[in-house]
């Protein structure tokens, strides 16, 4: 879609070179969000690629994705021989309802930017114990979890002027066994509950990551791997009946009963019951 009122396009090759910013700003990446509907509050475009920032770095420390590394450099990424994620990585990346055209397009950060409830990047930065570096527009920069960075549907942390840089997935996260569920309305549609659970190799630590069925991202933490029961009561406790996301890719009642459900499942494959 053309962006009719768009009067000029900013394109920085290094941080310096960003622009103070201004009302009528958007930052631009992959761009298939903000080209798929009209803009006409939008004045000026940053386009960020021309930053060139590296789209995958693994290093000692884990493993860090530039908010520009597009959904295709990720699913292709090839990780250390001791990390295990990588299918859990490909199961997120096929989450998204997009052709393999977008995914040349679309990237990470645009996806967590959105902060979407059935954003599958979110769902796996968040279950990998994500933490995002934020460019402020003074020059310096935060960090926020992952699980803190999303407060709802389409809002997050960002304030007027921030850009997300990176995420960086500590390599403790990437030796962890991981099970994966995912539930849509329609073979092809958005995500109505998508579930992760990991559990450490060197311990019974158990966590299970809950999107798409909440408005925003719910981790619980457990030093040993729960009863069934135990993990009904803890969802019950931090996500009540209430609580669960309302609109026309699952109703709240179906969005309960497959979360309770898929973390059932994903606690009995993590303890080997399945």
């Amino acid at each position: 879609m053309d962006l009719n009122t768009i009067t000029e396009v900013m394109r920085p090759s290094e941080r310096a070179e960003l622009p103070a910013w201004r009302e009528g700003d958007a930052y631009l990446a992959g761009g298939t969000w903000l080209f798929s509907e009209p803009q006409p509050h939008l004045k000026r475009l940053i386009d960020l690629p021309g930053l060139r920032l590296a789209p995958l770095q693994a290093t000692p420390a884990g493993l860090t994705i530039a908010a520009t590394c597009t959904i295709a450099q990720l699913e292709s990424v090839a990780l250390p021989a001791p990390w295990t994620v990588k299918p859990l990585i490909e199961q997120c990346c096929r989450a998204f309802l997009a052709s393999f055209k977008i995914w040349n397009m679309a990237t990470v950060g645009g996806n967590l930017c959105m902060s979407l409830p059935a954003g599958p990047m979110i769902s796996l930065t968040t279950a990998l114990d994500g933490e995002c570096v934020i460019w402020s527009s003074d020059g310096g920069e935060r960090r926020v979890p992952v699980i803190d960075f999303v407060l709802g549907p389409q809002r997050n942390v960002l304030q007027p002027g921030e850009l997300l840089r990176q995420i960086e997935l500590p390599s403790a996260a990437m030796t962890r066994r991981t099970a994966f569920r995912q539930i849509s309305l329609s073979p092809l549609g958005r995500s109505a509950a998508l579930l992760i659970g990991t559990r450490t190799t060197d311990s019974d630590a158990f966590t299970l990551t809950i999107t798409a069925s909440t408005p925003h991202p719910v981790r619980l933490a457990f030093e040993t791997m729960p009863s069934a029961a135990a993990l009904r009561a803890r969802i019950e406790d931090e996500v009540p009946a209430g609580a669960y996301y309302n609109d026309v890719h699952g109703a709240p009642d179906w969005r309960r009963a497959m979360t309770l459900t898929f973390a059932e499942e994903i606690c009995a494959e993590l303890t080997g019951a399945r």
